[in-house]
């Protein structure tokens, strides 16, 4: 009987202490919450009707990186191509007395060449542009001339080895005025300023004969830019720039040289991640100049007639 009791003193005690160390644990109750406002509606991005719905939910989302957010005053962008150039007729004549000298046929300018250029923009108020490009062109190449050539006075005879250089880098400074505010399109026109960085060479391979023809010069010239992006993110677009001029100043100089430049290209890409783009382009870049320079390169006069027409295919990538 004494063991029962004690028993059951025993198991009063246990279920007491249980009690009170879950009522310790589970402290006073609480209300239950309110059930929480849906996510979406903090998940605000300020847009403007002329912003894409696609536009802003992939900049909602938090994977992709943003570059240029919506809200923003100024946005960059930068542009490189790497592709092959071919020279598609290109002839040159030095001095009046001169011989015209084609380069494709006799000059070696037959083979395609490395094509490349890279640029950078910055973009103000969703419609002003401004672009800096540089573009590199420097065609080498070595023959044995197969009749006798003059050039500046300098005679380079049948059979000789002849070392060429066609050099024409040239900076282009534009600015564009885009009618549209949507990145989604654009239909930009401007104005552009171009500093050619020309140098012309032709030497003997025995390295007795030499002529050699270089200059820099600002050339202004006209601009316009379009483009299309579909909801897929592949996109279309074309560019211009050029200029034909037969009066001073808008030749690029302060004689009455003709002149002209012209550069256009359409190009298709796709939209990747992000701030990134690729594209596929084809171009057409070409112009010259005929007449009497300032600088009259002895023992030549100074005449210069040369015109040059290229095709040139790339693939590039922007970030924007």
């Amino acid at each position: 009987m004494k063991l029962s009791r004690v028993f059951a003193t025993l198991c009063v005690g246990l279920v007491s202490t249980v009690s009170s160390v879950s009522f310790a644990q589970s402290g006073p109750s609480i209300e239950p919450q309110r059930p929480s406002e849906p996510s979406g509606a903090l998940d605000v991005v300020p847009t403007s009707p002329s912003v894409s719905p696609e536009t802003v939910a992939a900049r909602r989302s938090p994977e992709v990186f943003e570059l240029n957010p919506v809200s923003r005053f100024w946005a960059v962008r930068a542009t490189a191509e790497l592709g092959v150039l071919s020279v598609v007729s290109h002839t040159i004549q030095l001095s009046q007395t001169g011989s015209t000298i084609d380069y494709v046929r006799e000059g070696g300018q037959n083979n395609l060449a490395l094509f490349a250029r890279v640029s950078a923009e910055v973009e103000l108020g969703r419609h002003h542009n401004f672009v800096f490009l540089y573009q590199p062109i420097d065609l080498r190449t070595q023959v044995r001339v197969a009749r006798d050539l003059l050039i500046n006075n300098v005679l380079f005879a049948r059979g000789t080895g002849l070392d060429l250089r066609y050099g024409f880098d040239f900076y282009r400074l534009s600015y564009m005025y885009d009618f549209f505010a949507d990145p989604n399109q654009e239909l930009s026109v401007g104005a552009t300023f171009q500093l050619r960085n020309a140098a012309i060479s032709f030497t003997s391979t025995d390295g007795v004969n030499r002529v050699l023809n270089s200059n820099v010069g600002l050339v202004p010239a006209l601009k316009a830019r379009g483009r299309y992006t579909f909801r897929s993110g592949v996109f279309m677009g074309f560019e211009v720039d050029g200029i034909y001029a037969n009066i001073p100043g808008l030749n690029g100089s302060d004689i009455p040289v003709e002149g002209a430049i012209l550069d256009g290209s359409i190009r298709a890409g796709l939209r990747l991640w992000g701030p990134t783009e690729v594209f596929v382009n084809l171009r057409y870049l070409g112009g010259g100049s005929r007449g009497v320079g300032r600088d009259v390169m002895a023992p030549g006069d100074g005449y210069v007639n040369n015109w040059f027409h290229t095709m040139a295919i790339s693939i590039g990538a922007n970030v924007r």
